[in-house]
């Protein structure tokens, strides 16, 4: 089914300068099919726009009530430094541009806290 034939069209397309992309709502009409991945939609974007696919990022997917198409938005930046730059580190981690920040637990976070920071957080939350 992944090779199902795949239509991209662009709507409210701009051009930002000053964070070196372009941004624009992409409709995917995808009948007879589920969903499109993003990978495959970064990859399609990129050749329409020549760029490469690293620099493309699409995001905020809906698929509309009966199937067969699918709306979001696309950001396409001039390069690979503009997008690790101006981008939220969640969505770089979401297409492989960095690696998630490992940090422990909240619980472990508030086990570790001196007792009179404790006692205090306690009584603003109204439960001492």
């Amino acid at each position: 089914m992944a090779d199902t034939p795949v239509t991209l069209r662009t709507r409210k397309f701009i051009r930002n300068p000053l964070l070196a992309r372009k941004q624009m709502v992409v409709d995917v009409l995808h009948p007879n099919r589920a969903n499109v991945s993003k990978d495959e939609l970064r990859g399609k974007l990129a050749d329409l726009y020549k760029a490469n696919k690293d620099q493309v990022s699409v995001f905020g997917f809906r698929t509309q009530y009966g199937g067969g198409k699918s709306t979001g938005f696309a950001l396409v930046y001039d390069s690979q430094e503009a997008l690790k730059k101006f981008e939220p580190h969640y969505r770089l981690v979401r297409i492989g541009a960095a690696e998630k920040i490992e940090k422990p637990s909240r619980q472990q976070r508030m086990h570790f806290l001196p007792f009179w920071i404790w006692y205090i957080w306690v009584s603003k939350q109204g439960m001492g």
